[in-house]
């Protein structure tokens, strides 16, 4: 239970949820927005990352008045080149085979809208490096289901932990949702938790 406004989570990302669920704060309702993803022309993947947070922000506030709202949108990207979220798992094998021995950017934007309208923004840029990856370690995640709907078409947190030669970063950030800087813009905005 918060005390004061509540925290609308505007993900249906239960990896999200998790993680803010493991710095104890609980939204009070999960509200996820729905809108165009697709990376607009001439638009860079840092560009892309935040517009869709702030968007996300912003749509779901006007159905919350007088609660925080949380957006992030996270974005995988090699060089100007936006990886899709994996449909299925031909797209997890073209990202694999993409990211495979060579060096990539995960760009997370979040937006936070208070009740009293303000809206905070933050970028949060990690580099993750993967090992050269086998055709038969690309069957098998391919073959996982795990990379499927993710940014990238990989999960971090899970199997593709095994590919990460390193990771600069925040890997909250790689994860979904980095936490460092969402509470900061949380508390920067006034938001505190039970």
């Amino acid at each position: 239970m918060t005390c004061g406004p509540r925290l609308i989570l505007a993900s249906a990302s239960p990896r999200r949820l998790d993680l803010l669920n493991q710095i104890g704060i609980v939204p009070g309702d999960v509200d996820p927005a729905d809108l165009d993803e697709n990376q607009l022309e001439n638009e860079t993947p840092r560009r892309l990352a935040l517009r869709l947070a702030t968007a996300k922000a912003e749509l779901v506030r006007a159905r919350h008045s007088g609660a925080y709202v949380l957006a992030a949108d996270t974005v995988v990207a090699v060089g100007r080149r936006v990886l899709p979220k994996a449909s299925d798992s031909n797209d997890v094998g073209r990202c694999l085979r993409l990211l495979s021995g060579r060096a990539h950017c995960v760009l997370t934007g979040v937006a936070v809208a208070a009740p009293d309208g303000r809206l905070a923004t933050r970028l949060v840029e990690s580099r993750v490096h993967f090992k050269r990856l086998t055709a038969s370690e690309i069957n098998a995640y391919e073959t996982s289901g795990e990379g499927i709907s993710k940014a990238g078409g990989y999960a971090v947190q899970g199997l593709a932990g095994a590919f990460v030669v390193s990771l600069n970063g925040s890997y909250s950030g790689v994860v979904g949702l980095p936490l460092y800087e969402t509470l900061s813009l949380l508390n920067g905005l006034g938001f505190r938790p039970a």
